[in-house]
């Protein structure tokens, strides 16, 4: 606008009607008028105009306290913690919460633009178990490994991974396109098999496995540590989760070598 009002006045200034002026310039001419006018008592200062934008911030519902006080319990909890009818955080879940504590209802669009403006993005959440205790993991992997693994240095020792998972052969089958209302059919297997694996995998990525059917128990785990250790000379460190399995006693006495 500004680079357009300059060269408006100075057309009318070297002898140009406001029409001529309004046109040549891509105005409207009671722009034109204005900035002729605001020249003659301001000079070229006053002909450059300044948009009314809003402040930064103004105009929204929430003020910045009761924003910043939303984010902190968006991050320190899960919606059922603050007595919110949602498993996790969604922008209903936000705008219910908003409501109960500001008593100001937001439109789901809206809470979704005070997310992105803070910096919150959808995620899939990761699982972590509720019996986890991060002062123990701390301590093993600070304190208890670093034995394990000088040891191992010392001795010329294998570090095993231990782990178990289980298999089974679902039909899994993707979208496909057809006519609409005549949705495809394909024919599959109703049969599922399932097997488990015990596996180890060491710190250079040497990996051993076992497969075999039914749920993994002590005469398993003891059968598979034998084989792991067959034939060879040196100890081996295997490292196990906290299965209630891996806690049999004639796999922990084997486990000391006794």
């Amino acid at each position: 606008m500004n680079e357009r009002r300059r060269p408006a006045v100075k057309m009318v200034l070297g002898g140009a009607t406001i029409a001529v002026s309004a046109n040549q310039c891509e105005l409207a001419e009671p722009t034109v008028w204005g900035a002729v006018k605001a020249y003659r008592h301001g000079g070229w200062t006053a002909v450059k105009v300044c948009h009314g934008h809003r402040p930064l911030g103004a105009g929204r519902a929430l003020n910045p306290n009761q924003e910043r006080e939303v984010q902190r319990l968006i991050r320190d909890h899960v919606p059922d913690q603050l007595k919110v009818n949602y498993a996790l955080w969604t922008r209903q879940a936000v705008g219910e919460l908003i409501a109960r504590r500001f008593a100001i209802h937001l439109a789901v669009r809206a809470v979704g633009e005070y997310l992105k403006r803070w910096g919150f993005t959808p995620q899939r959440p990761l699982k972590k178990a509720h019996e986890q205790s991060p002062a123990a993991v701390d301590r093993w992997v600070n304190e208890e490994y670093p034995k394990i693994a000088q040891a191992a240095k010392t001795e010329g020792a294998e570090v095993h991974w231990g782990h178990e998972t289980g298999l089974r052969s679902d039909d899994v089958r993707g979208r496909s396109y057809a006519p609409k209302g005549k949705t495809p059919v394909v024919v599959t297997n109703a049969n599922r098999s399932k097997l488990s694996v015990l596996s180890t995998v060491t710190n250079k990525g040497q990996m051993r496995w076992k497969v075999f059917s039914g749920a993994l128990h002590a005469k398993i785990l003891i059968g598979f540590m034998k084989r792991l250790v067959h034939g060879r000379e040196k100890r081996g460190f295997l490292i196990l989760d906290n299965l209630c399995v891996h806690h049999y006693q004639a796999g922990e006495e084997m486990a000391r070598g006794k």
